[in-house]
């Protein structure tokens, strides 16, 4: 595995999506077989596992100090310029990528028990929100991602096919009361 660290965290700039609560979705618009990804509130990781039935793993895109995107800095509350640890991942069932996933985690997030997750490598972020008992997640905001999005170029630059549109969802975590942003895009070859 070649983790590829950056200090730039957004190679990419361009629109960002609009990014909805879940309870003002517009239902008619999302595919019928995204919906039930987008709506689902336990593990991602776990879910994935299940529906795979192959080989899972997460790989490692890049991680490093970064700073967020502007609709990142306001839902986390953040200072303009406040750097963060900016990890992306993509969640492989026999290798083909089925859900890609930007973690944005403040640096005052990573004291006490949370340093660990700046060093997760390639274990699954959820095994550890989900496996904290402190963990509380905040509202799910669910968007559609399309070509003018920078999140869609990153999310889909090694699909062979390209789609018009992809769908995504967003939370914030807090782990000992301390926040973090999980962004999640679901890929057209996601399964179950």
């Amino acid at each position: 595995m070649t983790t590829h660290i950056t200090t730039t965290s957004l190679a990419f700039a361009s629109a960002e999506p609009h990014w909805s609560e879940q309870s003002r979705l517009l239902r008619a618009r999302v595919p019928t077989d995204r919906l039930h990804w987008l709506l689902d509130t336990a593990s991602l990781t776990h879910r994935v596992r299940q529906a795979c039935r192959g080989n899972f793993r997460v790989r490692v895109l890049s991680q490093g100090w970064g700073k967020p995107l502007r609709s990142e800095v306001r839902v986390l509350r953040l200072r303009r310029g406040e750097r963060c640890l900016v990890r992306e991942v993509q969640l492989l069932c026999d290798e083909r990528p089925w859900v890609f996933a930007r973690t944005i985690i403040p640096a005052h997030t990573l004291s006490g028990p949370q340093r660990r997750l700046a060093h997760l490598g390639n274990r699954p972020l959820g095994a550890f929100l989900f496996a904290d008992p402190s963990m509380r997640r905040g509202p799910v905001q669910i968007a559609a991602l399309t070509a003018r999005h920078g999140m869609f170029a990153r999310a889909t630059h090694e699909l062979r096919r390209c789609p018009a549109q992809i769908w995504g969802r967003r939370s914030v975590f807090h782990v000992g009361g301390k926040p973090l942003l999980v962004s999640e895009i679901f890929l057209p070859g996601i399964g179950g």
